[in-house]
């Protein structure tokens, strides 16, 4: 996958176009990735049990196709590449700068 956990995103399309953020979780069955803090929406839930009701922020997943990757170096917008070693490794590649595209971030 070109994208990571931890990369630090720019929104192309949709109500938060222009904004940025980390990805936070990747769900690539269905090709989206939720970003902290971006595409919030509410969610109203009902009194129930004797707890009051509430109304929860939620972070609602986006497609692929309208977020790209912030290169770590350059700090530019960038598609994401592959530059294969002779012992068979990939690492992944920014195809503006030619720089390597590191996360050191944990996954969960």
């Amino acid at each position: 996958m070109k994208l990571k956990i931890g990369d630090e995103i720019l929104v192309t399309a949709g109500k938060d176009k222009g904004r940025r953020g980390k990805i936070d979780k990747i769900f690539p069955k269905i090709e989206k990735v939720r970003i902290e803090g971006i595409n919030v929406y509410k969610k109203f839930r009902k009194a129930a049990m004797g707890q009051a009701g509430q109304v929860n922020d939620v972070s609602r997943p986006l497609p692929f196709a309208n977020v790209s990757l912030i290169c770590p170096k350059c700090g530019k917008q960038t598609r994401v590449g592959y530059e294969v070693d002779k012992k068979g490794g990939k690492t992944r590649i920014c195809l503006k700068c030619k720089s390597a595209i590191t996360n050191n971030s944990k996954e969960k």
